[in-house]
């Protein structure tokens, strides 16, 4: 996961804040999806790497989520942003390992529901 995650931050789009992401998903079927994080220069129509990680997935038909791997070019560990914890619940939920990597090839991982507690998911709605 980490060598396609690390693979896709040097496709990173990220004129304006320097700040390259890289993000995979690993599907319960065996299947890892990256992608790159995509700055615009309006900045809210920007993509985090996370979310073009699950949207790509989703659109090959991927079930269930188990595990995000994120890694960035800034110091330390880089998580994802609120927005994309709540995509990751949508199609992971809380037991989604969360995995960031460091520059300096350290690992820490936390299960989604320990960064997103009290999530909203389709159980929600009902």
């Amino acid at each position: 996961m980490f060598r396609a995650a690390t693979e896709a931050r040097g496709l990173a789009y990220a004129p304006y804040s320097g700040f390259r992401v890289g993000a995979s998903v690993l599907a319960d079927d065996g299947r890892i999806f990256a992608a790159p994080n995509v700055e615009n220069a309006s900045y809210g129509m920007s993509l985090c790497a996370e979310r073009g990680a699950v949207h790509k997935a989703v659109s090959e038909g991927a079930g269930r989520l188990e595990a995000v791997a994120v890694v960035a070019s800034g110091e330390g560990h880089t998580w994802p942003c609120g927005g994309c914890r709540q995509v990751l619940f949508e199609f992971g939920r809380g037991d989604l390992a969360v995995i960031s990597e460091s520059p300096e090839g350290e690992r820490e991982e936390h299960p989604l529901a320990d960064l997103l507690p009290n999530a909203f998911g389709p159980e929600d709605l009902t």
